[in-house]
C-alpha cells in the first residue's frame, strides 16, 4: 500500500508527475497505479523497508528504467519522447559513488563540467571543493580518500551541476554527523532556490516542508 503524506499543500501545476506507474520485479508488483506530482521548491522522501520498491521508483523517475505500466512527466512532456531536455535538468546519484578513482577530486569535477555542458573554472571548482572540507585533498587521486569524502565530493558536483531536479538514493550513506548537518543544508538552499529535490534515506530528516511518500 502507498501512502501519500504531505507536509505542505500540492501547487495547482506539477512540474514532475508519476502516473499510474507500475513496477514488476521478477514476479512480483512493487507498486501499483502510484501517482503524485512534485513542483518547484518541495523534497519528497520516499521511505519504506528495504525491497518495497524505493530505488527502483528512483530510477524511473530518472528515466534509468522503464515501468511496466504508467509513465513520468516533465514540465508536461513524457520524459521518454523529451528525454534530452529532462536529463539537462537532472542530477541523479545513485548507491555507487560514480567517481573516476584514478582522477582527483578535481578533475572528477572538471569532467563532470564538460561532459554536462557547463561552465567550470578552476577557481570555482576548488572553492566549491573547499566549502566542503577537501582542502589540501583536491590533487589526491580518488581512490586514496575515504568513503565520507568521496560523498563530499559528490555533494561539490551537486553544485557544479546547476540541475533543477535532484534524484538522490540514501544520500546520507558514511556521512558524519557533520556532514549530514551540510547536506541538509545544501538540500534546503536548493529547495529555497525553487529546485526540486527526490530522496530515500532511512535517516529522520529535518527539512522543512517535507514531504513523505511512504511504499
Amino acid at each position: 500500500m502507498t501512502i501519500l503524506n504531505p507536509h505542505t499543500p500540492l501547487q495547482s501545476t506539477p512540474l514532475l508527475e508519476a502516473r499510474d506507474l507500475t513496477c514488476i520485479r521478477g514476479q512480483r508488483a512493487l507498486f501499483e497505479g502510484l501517482s503524485f506530482g512534485i513542483s518547484s521548491g518541495e523534497c519528497l522522501h520516499v521511505s519504506g523497508e528495504n525491497g518495497v520498491g524505493k530505488t527502483s521508483l528512483l530510477r524511473l523517475l530518472s528515466g534509468l528504467s522503464r515501468p511496466e505500466l504508467g509513465e513520468v512527466l516533465w514540465d508536461g512532456k513524457s520524459i521518454v519522447s523529451d528525454s534530452v531536455s529532462y536529463r539537462h535538468q537532472l542530477l541523479y546519484m545513485g548507491h555507487r559513488d560514480a567517481l573516476k578513482e584514478d582522477l582527483t577530486s578535481l578533475e572528477n569535477l572538471e569532467m563532470y563540467a564538460v561532459l554536462d555542458n557547463v561552465a567550470l573554472s578552476q577557481e570555482n571548482a576548488l572553492a566549491t571543493l573547499w566549502r566542503f572540507g577537501l582542502r589540501g585533498r583536491e590533487d589526491l587521486p580518488v581512490s586514496c580518500l575515504s568513503a565520507g569524502q568521496k560523498r563530499r565530493v559528490l555533494m561539490a558536483r551537486m553544485i557544479t551541476r546547476q540541475a533543477k531536479i535532484w534524484i538522490l538514493d540514501e544520500p546520507f550513506n558514511a556521512l558524519d554527523s557533520n556532514a549530514v548537518q551540510i547536506l541538509q543544508k545544501l538540500i534546503e538552499e536548493h529547495i529555497d532556490a525553487g529546485g526540486i529535490v527526490i530522496l530515500t534515506s532511512h535517516q529522520a530528516l529535518v527539512i522543512e516542508g517535507l514531504r513523505v511518500l511512504k511504499l
